[in-house]
Formats: C-alpha cells, structure tokens, sequence
C-alpha cells in the first residue's frame, strides 16, 4: 500500500507488488505529485485523488471564461468542462458560480448541464428502456439527447422497449463513465449497516413477496416493508418516504411508511386535519368506522387514525357525529 497524506492506493496482485514497486511512474495533477506503480490495478477511489471532475455527480463550478460554444466552468484545481449553450443565459459571467450535473457526451467528452438527472452515481431508480441495441439497452435519465447505457452483462433476465427497470448507476472504473446495471447484489448489501431505528430514510421498491415489499433503503441497504402494516398502494420502482421500525441482529432492516410513536401521531393527526380541509371540513369517518374505510380515505391504519382524532378533539379543532366527524367552527 502506498500513502500520499490521507490517500491510500492499494495494490491488488500480492505476486506483482514487489516488481510493481521497482518500477513506478509520477503522476502530477496541479500541484500535486503522486508516486504509482507503472502497472498497478488502482481501486475506484483513484479517481478522486486525480480529478474533481467526475460523471454523474451534481457539482458547484465557478465560471471561468466564455467561448462561442457555452461557459467553461472550472472546479478548485482549475480543470474546466464545458457548459453548453443551450444551458447558458445572457446574465452568466466570468466568476458565477452554477450547479451542474457531469456526464459524457456521445463523442467522449465530459460536460455540464443545468438539467437534473433522474439518477447520479450510487443511487438506484426506476428507469425506462428507450431502445435497444446488440451491446446492449439505453434508459431514459432525464437529460436532453443523452440515454444511459445499460449492457447486456449487466441486465437480468433481458429487457424490454417501452417497460422499466430497477437499476443501479455507478462509474466504470475504466473510462469513467456511467453505466446502470440491473445486478444490485454487487452494491446494495446489508454488511454494515449505516442507517438506525426510527430514523426517515428514501425507500425504493425493487420486488413483490406474499409478505409485502422488499426495498432499497438509502441506496444502499435491502428492507422489508411489510404487507400487513400498508394502508395504501405501492408499486414496482415507486419512491418513497419511510422509517426504520427495526435492525435485527442478522442485520436485516425492516421498514414502515409511518413514524412510530407521539411523532407519529403527531404528523398523521396534521395529515388528517388537512385532508379534512381538502375535503370541504367534512369526513365520513368516526370512532365506529371500519378499519378497511379508515385504510381507504386516510392511508393510517385504525389505531393510528383514533389517536390522531383523539389529538384533534383535545385542541378542539374538530367534532365527531354519527354520520363522521368535521371541522369546528368558532
């Protein structure tokens, strides 16, 4: 292993690491000088260390100078990419600082966009398949003329045009570009856990048991969203907002849609305060009602809805009738 401050690049053939650290290359980006082995394996993390300019991430870029094709934008080390024009205004000037996304044109070359992808790197989603090609499928991502590469190794079962797909986006280690693959093992893992009980977490649903869901958490974990515990509908690749409920001691995660608790009850007796505005102060709903109608114009399972009327009454916000309960006028 060779350390340059906090850097660390390892070698992976234990056989070449005595030859490789005969034979090493200099390798100098701005004012930085890094030692490497001439035929070293490097680790993803080398391009951290090289550039700042990375497809598939969003970056903050100072403008640096103008060009009859776009903005150049530079990053701290003075590396520029290019902005083009349809994403400049008449008001950009030299020394602006833009928000950008990086990804590579169809001619190889890193450049920017205003736009906002539908994934960036380590983040998993929902995509399209737009069409299809003998390497492989490209997906829809939201950006303007630019398809992400989905390869034939890295789909499950084939694809189809005109249907979604779970993907993963990651940066190939070697030509730094963003490819998606359906294969999630490689990326999402239980391992480590990095999320903990109670805390709101991104949930993305990836399969359908006869228990329920099975999702990704954070981008990273696998969860259980139970089937038993649902009071709406979810579908294949929806996004949604969840919450821990539990670790267990094989690390698996399993997750809920409702806060736990007086939080819980709290947020939902809000919810429930607003959809009886959105109603016209009236709701069909009281002490009595079935749990199934209660699932049905609420989204809370009974329980949570009677302690979310309860909090109501108590500040006196709403009154109860046998035909349902509605808004109090002072």
């Amino acid at each position: 292993m060779i350390v340059n401050g906090s850097a660390k690049i390892r070698i992976f053939s234990r056989s070449a690491k005595n030859a490789a650290a005969r034979r090493r290359k200099v390798v100098r980006e701005g004012n930085k000088t890094y030692l490497c082995p001439v035929n070293m394996r490097l680790t993803p993390a080398l391009p951290n260390i090289i550039s700042m300019l990375r497809a598939g991430r969003t970056q903050t870029l100072t403008v640096s100078r103008v060009s009859e094709y776009g903005l150049y934008l530079a990053d701290d080390e003075q590396q520029e990419v290019l902005l083009p024009n349809r994403y400049v205004s008449l008001t950009d000037k030299p020394g602006d600082t833009k928000e950008v996304f990086l990804y590579h044109d169809s001619e190889d070359r890193l450049v920017a966009t205003t736009e906002t992808p539908l994934l960036r790197v380590g983040e998993v989603g929902y995509l399209r398949v737009v069409d299809k090609t003998l390497h492989g499928a490209f997906l829809d991502w939201g950006l303007h003329g630019k398809d992400l590469f989905l390869p034939n190794r890295n789909q499950q079962g084939g694809v189809l045009a005109g249907h979604s797909y779970v993907v993963y986006l990651y940066e190939d280690n070697i030509t730094g570009r963003c490819v998606a693959t359906m294969k999630l093992r490689g990326f999402i893992d239980n391992e480590t856990i990095t999320v903990s009980p109670r805390q709101e977490v991104s949930l993305l649903v990836a399969s359908e048991s006869p228990i329920g869901y099975r999702v990704v958490v954070a981008d990273r974990h696998w969860g259980m969203l139970y089937r038993n515990q649902l009071f709406r509908p979810v579908a294949i690749g929806e996004r949604l907002t969840g919450y821990v409920r539990r670790i267990t001691e094989d690390n698996r995660i399993d997750v809920s849609l409702q806060q736990e608790g007086y939080a819980q009850v709290k947020d939902s007796a809000e919810a429930l305060l607003e959809l009886l505005r959105g109603n016209g102060g009236f709701l069909p709903l009281n002490d009595s009602s079935a749990p199934e109608e209660v699932a049905r114009l609420t989204h809370t399972s009974k329980k949570v809805f009677k302690r979310s009327l309860g909090v109501l009454l108590k500040r006196g916000l709403v009154e109860t009738t046998e035909e349902g309960m509605k808004i109090k006028r002072s």
